[in-house]
């Protein structure tokens, strides 16, 4: 087989499993990547997520040479093409050749390989400059909903970051990480420009630390667990937090409604010596008659604050999912408040961008109806800024944020009480 084909290969199939048929990476990535060696896998993984990062400028460039848009695999395969010519430097020769060998591994009708060749070395003979291409622009519902919350200039500086790839963040078990070309964050996570390969990385196999955004890592850090809090962390997987709060010296109870996601956590708490109550249950129908100090409510969501980290997400219509998740993510705020012992602190959170799924789930209203109350995380760390707080005092975090430290990802964090 050609060399770089398997790779290519498997990043078109990861693109068009997105753009086609809705699926995350994590979702189509184990059937795309298993036959793959490590070095394949991992070049794969960057190759599908690139390119779709990029696809809208790169539709751009393709658009003079198609009368009609093709099959998605076949466009797939030419935006990962134009993406490696042009913004990644790479020989256009081999690029070219593999894009016509997806094409015709496709099978998707005669002439598609022909097609596929034709645009291809048109785009290369007539190269556009790529950087002064415009930064590729979220789909029209999301965008119109960032703008009407955000305005335009943000919404737009949310766009550049979603451009970038995002650096490597690492959470410490204990203290802090001295690694090459690590940079130590206020808010206590680690950073690197670029990682490689995370396994190999000093201290890992260790458990010295495991991989978790920055922004991600915030909510537990605001709850502030103290040896022998009962903690209950809702939708444990993947683990960070419960890593996290189990490295307080809390009594955590990690819940999942998946039993394989469940296994995953348990297997990264081992990892770095932790331990935590592994309990497979239905958050809405869990129940413990001890109650909780402290719970984490890391509801599920629309993922819009992840974007820059998984590029396909615009193509699987987030929008679309609000009316799953919302009252779903409103429901669990609900249970998780009879949970909470009076006296007790919780963190609502959301990977979100959308005021749905984070503002409005906790208005004073709805806090009332649960028995709980909005505290003010504004001085509750000396890291937090000020264009980080809501009125109400929560944090609404966007990826254009530290942009000279790489960014974050997007998230909405509520402290709240339950009146002792």
């Amino acid at each position: 087989m050609k060399p770089g084909l398997p790779a290519r290969r498997a990043a078109v199939r990861m693109m068009t499993a997105a753009t086609e048929a809705g699926e995350t990476f994590a979702q189509s990535g184990p059937k795309a990547l298993d036959s793959l060696d490590p070095a394949d896998r991992a070049r794969a993984q960057r190759l599908a997520g690139e390119a779709l990062r990029w696809a809208n400028r790169s539709d751009r460039v393709l658009g003079p040479y198609l009368r009609n848009r093709p099959y998605d695999v076949l466009l797939n395969a030419m935006r990962l093409a134009v993406w490696e010519m042009l913004g990644d430097g790479q020989e256009a020769h081999g690029v070219i050749d593999s894009a016509v060998e997806v094409a015709k591994i496709a099978d998707t009708g005669p002439g598609a390989s022909r097609l596929v060749n034709a645009v291809l070395r048109n785009v290369d003979r007539n190269r556009p400059e790529w950087d002064d291409l415009p930064v590729p622009v979220l789909p029209k519902p999301l965008r119109k909903r960032l703008i009407a919350q955000f305005g335009k200039e943000r919404t737009a500086a949310i766009e550049t970051a979603h451009a970038t790839t995002p650096p490597l963040d690492l959470t410490p078990k204990t203290g802090s990480l001295d690694l090459d070309g690590s940079v130590a964050l206020p808010t206590g996570s680690v950073r690197l420009a670029s990682g490689g390969q995370v396994t190999g990385l000093p201290g890992y196999a260790e458990g010295a630390f495991w991989v978790q955004d920055a922004a991600a890592a915030i909510p537990a850090r605001l709850l502030n667990v103290q040896p022998g809090e009962r903690v209950l962390d809702l939708c444990a997987a993947p683990g960070g937090k419960t890593m996290q709060l189990a490295a307080a010296g809390a009594e955590v109870v990690a819940l999942d409604v998946s039993k394989e996601r469940l296994a995953r956590v348990k297997e990264n708490l081992a990892r770095v010596e932790l331990t935590a109550e592994m309990v497979v249950a239905d958050a809405l129908t869990y129940e413990d008659a001890a109650g909780f100090d402290v719970i984490l409510v890391d509801a599920p969501c629309s993922a819009t604050g992840t974007i820059r980290r998984h590029p396909e997400l615009p193509f699987l219509d987030p929008i679309q999912r609000l009316s799953e998740v919302v009252p779903l993510q409103a429901k669990m705020l609900a249970k998780a408040a009879t949970l909470l012992r009076p006296g007790g602190r919780m963190v609502y959170c959301t990977c979100s961008l959308l005021a749905d799924e984070g503002e409005a789930q906790v208005t004073g209203e709805v806090l009332s109806k649960l028995g709980l109350r909005q505290a003010s995380l504004a001085g509750t760390a000396p890291w937090i800024e000020n264009d980080w707080l809501t009125q109400a005092g929560a944090l609404r975090l966007t990826p254009e944020l530290w942009a000279a430290r790489g960014g974050m990802d997007g998230f909405f964090i509520a402290l709240l009480e339950k009146p002792a």
